[in-house]
């Protein structure tokens, strides 16, 4: 029991809670009982760690390289990585700006603390993926929510996020692709976000952890039109690596040193095993083994985003990557947490309600996540169809 004595930081009372862990704990529950569960609400790939990056981490366990490393991590990993924005994006980029942290969640804490004082406010789409505004409030700073629909593909357009800047504004909060909605910016968005956001003195920070699972040809870096941009990364993703807690960040060559004092600071490095193994997820081995995942995502998306349109789900126009698909709900409820709550009680579907993403038209949506197999997909859609005919 906590000692009523104690207090929590104030800035506890404006954190909300992480919902889709909580439908993964109420699913959990029932699959302890026995239950059947179609897992449609977890953001995590079904496949297990590709074998190249499995032989890495086995290679470096042998070779005993246990210890902590430099706290931007290891400089052949962040040689790997500007390797591969030099391939892929035509940009050479400095190792001495990328930073390898404990997750993208690593790499989100530490800019956050270097870009973001008490009672600053940071411009985010509604809906987002829920962590960016409660790692605004941590820092008693304030989510400045611009509501976005999906006539205009979930993403901000530049007039929406003039209209939201405030006094207090320093930054804006972007993802492309975007969990919850899958959405992308355009290169000329990305353009024009970055010229407003310099000439108004801004940061701008762009969350890229679904790059490579894209399902149309051209979805730009932010770097490749603004190279005084904010970039966080993952593994997790498009690199199958969820568990072992590993993306990076790019800063700006005026923030490598106060960057590379707060990992010091706030996690001395990431984990060595997990850094030594990913320098096998840029093998040509394993991208061959990421795009025919990647292929699969493609197939579970052209399935999923069909079945849903003819239950009578309302879903973007074009799903551009990641594996979600963020649909309205408005013609079977008014509420999504109920509507999630019955369909995993009685249905055991679980999905995650638009409420965790923000609040515009939240209680009208929820996220399906292609992240299990076709078979499941299928039993997903086949519970869908009885539970909405009752």
């Amino acid at each position: 029991m906590r000692n009523s004595k104690l207090k929590f930081s104030k800035a506890m009372a404006k954190v909300s809670p992480f919902r889709v862990m909580t439908v993964m704990d109420q699913a959990s529950a029932l699959e302890a009982n026995g239950e059947k569960v179609v897992h449609m609400e977890v953001g995590e790939p079904d496949f297990t760690t590709a074998q190249p990056i499995l032989n890495g981490a086995k290679e470096a366990l042998n070779s005993g390289k246990t210890q902590y490393t430099l706290a931007p991590g290891i400089s052949e990993l962040r040689e790997k990585i500007a390797g591969h924005y030099l391939r892929k994006y035509n940009l050479k980029i400095s190792t001495k700006r990328i930073l390898i942290t404990p997750g993208a969640s690593g790499g989100l804490t530490l800019l956050a603390n270097m870009l973001v004082s008490p009672g600053d406010g940071i411009l985010i789409p509604d809906p987002a993926y829920p962590c960016l505004r409660n790692f605004v409030r941590m820092l008693s700073a304030e989510p400045q929510l611009i509501p976005v629909d999906r006539v205009q593909n979930f993403q901000p357009n530049l007039t929406q996020i003039i209209q939201a800047k405030e006094r207090n504004t320093v930054g804006i909060w972007l993802a492309s692709p975007s969990n919850p909605t899958g959405t992308a910016l355009r290169r000329d968005e990305l353009t024009q976000i970055g010229q407003w956001a310099e000439s108004n003195q801004l940061h701008v920070l762009v969350d890229e952890i679904y790059h490579g699972l894209q399902y149309v040809a051209d979805i730009p870096s932010i770097l490749e039109v603004y190279n005084d941009a904010f970039v966080v990364s993952s593994f997790s993703k498009y690199f199958g690596m969820t568990g072992w807690r590993l993306g990076w960040i790019i800063v700006p060559e005026g923030y490598v040193e106060t960057a590379e004092m707060l990992a010091q600071n706030l996690f001395i490095s990431a984990s060595s095993i997990a850094q030594f193994a990913a320098l096998n997820a840029f093998s040509n081995e394993a991208i061959e083994i990421f795009e025919e995942r990647r292929n699969a995502f493609q197939l579970r998306k052209s399935f999923l985003t069909s079945e849903l349109k003819s239950l009578g789900f309302v879903i973007p126009d074009e799903i551009h990557g990641a594996f979600y698909v963020y649909a309205d709900i408005s013609k079977f409820s008014q509420d999504a947490e109920l509507f999630c709550n019955r369909l995993l009680a009685e249905h055991k579907v679980a999905i995650t309600p638009g409420t965790d993403f923000g609040q515009h038209k939240a209680r009208q949506h929820v996220r399906f996540a292609f992240t299990t197999s076709m078979k499941d997909l299928e039993l997903g859609i086949e519970r869908l169809n009885s539970a909405l005919k009752i």
